[in-house]
C-alpha cells in the first residue's frame, strides 16, 4: 500500500514539475478547493473551528474562510513538491527579498536562534527560504512521514537549500547543543498537543499548546523568533520576522515557559487574524481544551 501511495504522489509531483511556479501554484489551488468539495470531514472540522473562533461572522463568510484554507493548502504543498527546481535567486524573487532584507539580516546576526512558524502561507517556503536568504542553516524539527518513500522525498525538499532535519522524537538533545553553539533551531508549533502540555488561550479558548519551543528557548538563553509568509495575489510572499520579548522572564521555570509560550500564541493569532484563509483550520487544533475555570491567568500576576 505504501509503494501504491508514493506511485500516486510521484505522478502528482511530476505533473507540478511540467508546470510553471505560478501555474503549479494555480493548480495546487484547484485542487484545493477540490478537496474543500469532497473532503467533508475536514471541511467539517475547519468550519467548527472557525464557528468558534470568529463567532460575530456569517456562515457565507466562515465558508470563504474554509475555502480559502484548503486552496492556501494545495498552493503551498504544490509550491514545496516543486523546491528542486528553485534556486536561491529563484528564492530572492518569491519571497521579495529586497523589502525584507532587514529581517532576514536579523537571522543572520543571531548567535543562537529558536525560530517559529506556524501551519500559515507557505511554511515549508518560511523555513526553508528564510534560511536560505539569512545564509544560516537551520536544524529542522519534522514529524516524520508515515510512508518511509514519501518521507525520503519530503526530507530531500526540506533540505534542499542547506539545512538538516532532525524527528521530533529525537530532538531535545540535538536541540539543545545546536542552540548553545550558536545554531538555528526551527519548527513549526502550531499543531495540538498532549494534554500533558501547557494550557494557553487561543482564539477564546484555553488549549494545549507544547512547551518545548518556550522550554528550549528559556534553558539555552537564545532569541525566539516568529516568522511568517504572507502570500500576495501574485503569488510572491511578504516575510514577517517577530522577536520574543524573554527579558523579564529569568530561567526556565514552570511560570516563565507558560508566559512564553502564550506570548509566542499570542503572536502566532494576531497572524491568523490578518489572513484566516491562510491558516490550517482544517487541523483539530483544539482537541485538548481546558475548561473555563481553569483559564489562562498569568501565575506572577496570581501571586500578587
Amino acid at each position: 500500500m505504501h509503494f501504491i501511495e508514493f506511485l500516486l504522489f510521484s505522478a502528482f509531483r511530476w505533473i507540478l514539475l511540467l508546470l510553471p511556479l505560478r501555474a503549479a501554484a494555480r493548480f495546487g489551488r484547484g485542487i484545493g478547493g477540490l478537496g474543500f468539495r469532497i473532503l467533508t470531514r475536514r471541511r467539517g472540522i475547519a468550519l467548527d473551528n472557525l464557528r468558534h473562533a470568529f463567532p460575530d461572522k456569517t456562515p457565507l463568510e466562515l465558508t470563504s474562510i474554509a475555502r480559502g484554507a484548503f486552496e492556501n493548502f494545495g498552493i503551498a504543498i504544490s509550491e514545496f513538491l516543486r523546491f528542486s527546481r528553485l534556486h536561491p535567486t529563484d528564492l530572492r524573487v518569491l519571497m521579495n527579498y529586497d523589502e525584507h532584507a532587514e529581517a532576514f539580516a536579523k537571522i543572520g546576526r543571531a548567535k543562537g536562534l529558536l525560530f517559529m512558524t506556524g501551519h500559515y502561507g507557505n511554511w515549508e517556503l518560511t523555513g526553508a527560504g528564510s534560511s536560505c536568504l539569512a545564509g544560516v542553516p537551520y536544524l529542522v524539527i519534522v514529524k516524520t512521514q508515515s510512508n518511509r518513500f514519501v518521507d525520503r522525498v519530503v526530507d530531500g525538499l526540506r533540505t534542499r537549500f542547506g539545512s538538516s532535519t532532525i524527528p521530533m522524537e529525537k530532538a531535545v538533545r540535538e536541540t539543545m547543543a545546536t542552540l548553545k553553539r550558536g545554531g538555528v533551531v526551527a519548527l513549526a508549533g502550531d499543531q495540538s498537543a498532549p494534554r500533558e502540555s501547557v494550557f494557553v488561550p487561543f482564539f477564546g479558548r484555553t488549549v494545549a499548546t507544547f512547551r518545548g519551543p518556550a522550554a528550549f528557548a528559556l534553558r539555552a538563553r537564545v532569541p525566539l523568533m516568529l516568522g511568517f509568509t504572507v502570500r500576495r495575489a501574485d503569488f510572491t510572499y511578504d516575510f514577517h520576522l517577530e522577536e520574543i520579548d524573554t527579558s523579564d522572564l529569568p530561567g526556565a521555570t514552570d511560570e516563565n515557559i507558560l508566559e512564553l509560550t502564550r506570548r509566542h500564541v499570542t503572536v502566532l493569532e494576531k497572524y491568523i487574524r490578518m489572513h484566516p484563509e491562510q491558516w490550517l483550520w482544517m487541523h483539530r487544533r483544539w482537541k485538548h481544551v481546558a475548561p473555563p475555570e481553569s483559564a489562562y491567568t498569568d501565575p506572577r500576576v496570581s501571586a500578587r
